[in-house]
């Protein structure tokens, strides 16, 4: 099925830049609707420092999402082999771990959130050597399971991280491709 949205606009990409993007990142992260993003209490530094870190690291990389040129999204990409989940699964060759991060708004638009992360699923399986993304969202972040199961995702197992008990789900290009309706 092709997934039917209310807005029109063209998302695209680019690098985080932590020193520019941070007031605008904080904003974003330490908000009440971002809990589970886990930065509620960061302050400015906190938050450049942060994406410095991600910045310098060769398997983690945070890439804000644009629409029609604008600041839209936030979304990661990392190496599950060597971040954020060494030793909770046996990572697969192809496997690339991912978040994403819609910032709250007064004006929601119907069906943004399942088009960003429909835009963040494109861009990772744009590159060949993708074969499967990995998630690990918080077990009651249902909304989050809501949209993942949309573009694709299948749930394996409950983990727990060193900072919360994560739904661990896969999606491969194939289930991507056949949620959004193409034939494989």
């Amino acid at each position: 099925m092709n997934f039917p949205f209310l807005f029109t606009g063209a998302f695209t990409f680019r690098p985080l830049d932590p020193l520019k993007d941070a007031e605008l990142l904080h904003s974003w992260v330490t908000h009440p609707k971002a809990a589970y993003w886990m930065m509620q209490g960061a302050g400015l530094e906190d938050v450049e420092r942060a994406y410095m870190e991600i910045a310098a690291d060769e398997h983690h990389h945070a890439l804000l999402g644009l629409l029609d040129g604008e600041p839209a999204f936030l979304m990661e990409k990392y190496d599950p082999a060597h971040r954020e989940l060494v030793g909770l699964y046996e990572p697969q060759p192809g496997d690339v771990g991912m978040h994403f991060l819609v910032p709250p708004t007064d004006t929601p638009v119907h069906g943004f959130t399942r088009a960003v992360i429909t835009a963040v699923m494109t861009r990772l399986f744009d590159d060949p050597a993708t074969a499967r993304v990995v998630v690990e969202p918080d077990v009651s972040n249902k909304a989050v399971h809501a949209l993942n199961e949309a573009v694709g995702f299948v749930p394996e197992r409950q983990i727990q991280t060193p900072e919360k008990k994560a739904l661990l789900s896969f999606c491969t290009r194939e289930q991507y491709l056949a949620a959004r309706g193409v034939a494989v």
